[in-house]
């Protein structure tokens, strides 16, 4: 009875040590899922914050040959019928030595913006040419990101980053590096601009845009955080009554997007 007895309680002691064994590897087990799953997520929000700025579903569904279309340009009154839809990139339309101010007349406010002619004169002729059109007239700012200050449009097909575009997709200014991992651009971000929105390849922009409106912003600059970032470029500046608006305008985010329909009633071109 004595040596059953024993036997009895060696195996239950041995049962005891493989079931606390076995507990402490599905805790580690358990730990090690929650930190893989940690870095998932950092991983994956980083993408998201990316790819959501991207310029237009398809930029690319033409390839047109040099920087400039060969089509008529739209009458600089802004008379011209409406047009959001093109086969080749638009033509040279601006003066090159003269400086263009955008006035976005929005729901919430007026916000003018001085273009970089001189720096982006591809990116400031695109701008231009399609606001004449009317492109950007009666669309919404549909998208708010207070994790990177910023407030994105310019998509009259279906108002969100997913739109098809006008049909084409501008060259990078400057050329960016490809390095097989992603583009390595230049720039850097602060408040009040006026950026092209892309996609991640290169000649990723075509008429999606997004306005700075804060200091974190700068997570896009050329060191930031995320793949690509530097590469989104700048071409035009607002001033401080215009940043005011933005700010006010970002200050409805819910959550991805304004609270209330944020509307862009027109884009003026002025000369001078």
């Amino acid at each position: 009875m004595t040596t059953d007895k024993r036997a009895r309680q060696k195996a239950n002691r041995a049962s005891r040590v493989a079931a606390a064994e076995a507990a402490a590897q599905r805790a580690r087990l358990r730990s090690r899922l929650m930190m893989y799953s940690g870095l998932a997520m950092l991983v994956i929000g980083a993408i998201i914050a990316f790819a959501l700025l991207r310029g237009d579903d398809d930029p690319t569904a033409t390839t047109p040959v040099g920087p400039y279309g060969e089509d008529e340009c739209p009458a600089e009154d802004g008379s011209s019928p409406r047009q959001i839809d093109f086969t080749d990139r638009q033509p040279l339309c601006i003066d090159q030595a003269v400086t263009y101010t955008a006035v976005f007349d929005t729901s919430e406010g007026e916000v003018r913006v001085t273009l970089d002619t001189a720096a982006t004169p591809i990116t400031t002729n695109n701008f231009v040419t399609l606001a004449r059109w009317g492109y950007y007239d009666d669309t919404t700012l549909f998208r708010t990101d207070t994790g990177i200050d910023i407030i994105q449009g310019g998509s009259p097909h279906t108002e969100s980053a997913g739109d098809p575009g006008p049909g084409y997709s501008l060259p990078d200014e400057p050329t960016f590096d490809f390095d097989g991992a992603g583009l390595a651009g230049t720039y850097s971000y602060e408040p009040g601009q006026l950026v092209m929105a892309r996609t991640a390849v290169p000649d990723g922009a075509s008429a999606q845009f997004f306005f700075t409106t804060g200091p974190l912003a700068s997570l896009l600059d050329a060191s930031g955080n995320f793949d690509g970032t530097g590469t989104y470029v700048t071409f035009g500046a607002t001033d401080d009554d215009g940043l005011a608006v933005l700010q006010a305008i970002i200050g409805l985010d819910a959550g991805g997007g304004p609270s209330r329909t944020v509307t862009i009633n027109s884009v003026t071109i002025l000369e001078g």
